[in-house]
């Protein structure tokens, strides 16, 4: 190539690429002077269009927005979305409004690739990505009238847009490290940071709008919570869960790693308070529920859920005896009582338990001992779990059938029938105990009765019982051979001794040997008088004790009463 046609080569790249580049700075102009131009048709289009889809429940605000054209991208600065207390308080009157609340804050909001001609000219808005970045979310839940049915046909998203456009599609909204607030009323029930939602494949149009895959218009809602950690409001408890995940559309729910843990050491902790307080220590390995209504739960605050999955998991709670019990009825506790006390309509159809091992233990002064009794492998199904007083007043029991290993050693069957609907808390259970070896209750007979069981063997025992808040009654069948306890005291140095002359009064005037199935055998009838300051658990294990001490014969010996509670 000679020299003169080289210059002219690169002279032409020059002017094509001078060309290329005035092209590009008139565009730029143009989108700036389109931007600016667009800006005011733009904000009060958004503006308008959330309050028309609301049907005027909420307002959107923003400080500025910034559009680019040639990117089609917009950003809008310092959002808020809040409802209107006015249009919120008229929907309740007519039985119309929405059981949640939100509102929203943000410092900003990224649209990206925004059609922005095809929105203009074909009235299609097309978008690529809604990314909300850290904001703060508060959900505000009212109890409200259920929504009332009418004859009028409630319109739709579509048709309430449809008069400004045709169709909206959003790829996906994402919304990262939110700070999120749930309330009910006034009251902060809780708070969650660093949560993650991802909505994807959001389209509103005239077909889809019927489209039954979808909910709230989009294919997919899914939700993540990764290593959260806070402290109860007592103080006295940090809760963790290493991840949650769910999603709208698959109607789930999953959290692994959910530990309750306590602030301090079991004594410790009980000497914080001036009266008995169970202090838990909880470590579930996984919590899933499967079938939630989350568009029930939006839009009417009833919570369903088809069935719920506990376990692997460890439970351990602990009592301090040294402490007088509290001052009020603990019937106001008990497991179908405490469910009414839900702030929503709840029904949980099937609670399954699967490898949960349960610890109770007591701190017995005099032994200065902690007596555990443990429930291993705990399993089971609990069914029909509400509250919800539709569902009440055509099927008010909830069914307990649960099967563990007492101390290990002992299988044992229980089935529960809970009256949900009871002003006395009633409830009825029965249960069956395998054959097992009596020397396996010394790790809780010892610390907290200063017996020991020196030999002993159950060959089967069964029990039926009626409770209530005010006590039970019921029948006790326990069957075993070969009885010998030892009545234990201390030395003047702290240690175990043998009470020699009472242990061989008891074990020669007081204990029958033996209580072999037959026509002579021992069937006790139990009476138990329950006291406020008892629990659920207290009442169900003391009435199957007594009729094991009736059977045994010593039930002439009284048992030690409950001390009387602090008084206020």
């Amino acid at each position: 190539m000679d020299k003169q046609a080289f210059y002219r080569r690169r002279k032409f790249w020059y002017w094509a690429g001078g060309v290329v580049g005035a092209i590009v700075i008139l565009l730029g102009i143009v989108a700036l002077v389109l931007s600016a131009k667009w800006k005011p048709t733009l904000t009060t289009k958004i503006k308008d269009g959330v309050k028309e889809a609301s049907k005027g429940l909420y307002q959107i605000n923003f400080k500025d927005i910034h559009l680019n054209l040639l990117t089609g991208t917009a950003v809008l600065d310092s959002i808020s979305l809040m409802p209107d207390t006015a249009v919120f308080n008229q929907l309740r009157v007519g039985e119309e409004a929405p059981a949640h609340l939100f509102k929203i804050k943000l410092a900003h909001l990224k649209i990206s690739r925004v059609g922005i001609l095809t929105a203009y000219f074909k009235k299609k808005v097309s978008l690529t990505a809604i990314i909300l970045d850290q904001p703060s979310i508060d959900m505000i839940y009212h109890k409200v009238p259920k929504r009332k049915v009418t004859s009028k046909k409630e319109q739709t998203l579509y048709e309430l847009i449809s008069k400004s456009l045709k169709s909206i599609s959003v790829g996906q909204i994402k919304v990262q490290d939110a700070n999120f607030d749930y309330y009910n009323g006034k009251q902060k029930l809780n708070s969650v940071k660093h949560l993650s939602i991802n909505v994807k494949d959001i389209l509103i149009d005239s077909l889809s709008q019927f489209d039954t895959t979808r909910v709230f218009h989009s294919k997919n809602i899914g939700f993540e919570l990764l290593g959260y950690q806070s402290v109860t409001k007592d103080k006295m408890y940090t809760l963790k869960l290493d991840t949650l995940r769910g999603s709208v559309t698959g109607k789930d729910l999953e959290i692994r790693g959910f530990k309750m843990v306590p602030m301090y050491p079991k004594l410790a902790f009980s000497r914080r308070y001036s009266t008995q307080k169970d202090r838990y220590d909880l470590n579930f390995q996984k919590i899933s529920l499967a079938g939630i209504d989350y568009v029930g739960l939006n839009n009417n605050g009833e919570l369903y859920v088809k069935e719920v999955n506990l376990g692997p998991a460890k439970v351990d709670v602990f009592m301090n005896r040294e402490l007088p019990p509290p001052n009020i009825d603990k019937a106001r506790n008990f497991p179908h009582v405490a469910l009414r006390r839900l702030p929503i309509p709840t029904i949980v159809e099937r609670l399954k338990i699967a490898k949960v091992d349960v610890a109770y233990g007591e701190y017995n002064p005099k032994t200065k001992e902690i007596g555990t009794i443990k429930l291993n492998s705990l399993n089971g199904v609990v069914s029909n779990l509400t509250n919800d007083s539709a569902r009440l007043s055509s099927q008010n029991h909830a069914y307990a059938d649960l099967t563990t290993y007492v101390m290990g050693a002992a299988e044992m069957n229980v089935k529960i029938d809970f009256n949900l609907t009871a002003k006395n808390a009633a409830f009825q259970y029965k249960g069956t105990v395998k054959a097992f070896d009596l020397k396996s209750l010394n790790e809780i007979s010892k610390p907290l009765g200063q017996i020991a069981i020196e030999s002993g063997k159950v060959t089967s025992a069964y029990f039926d019982v009626s409770a209530s808040s005010g006590g039970s009654k019921g029948v006790v069948n326990f069957f075993y051979t070969d009885l010998k306890i030892k009545m234990l005291s201390e030395d003047e140095n702290g240690k175990e001794k043998k009470k020699g002359l009472l242990s061989f009064l008891a074990n020669t005037l007081l204990i029958k040997d033996d209580n072999i199935p037959g026509e002579k055998a021992r069937k006790v009838t139990v009476t138990h008088e329950r006291v406020p300051q008892a629990s659920f658990f207290n009442l169900m294990w003391k009435t199957v004790f007594k009729g094991m001490r009736e059977a045994a014969g010593i039930g002439i010996v009284p048992m030690k009463k409950m001390p009387e509670p602090k008084k206020k």
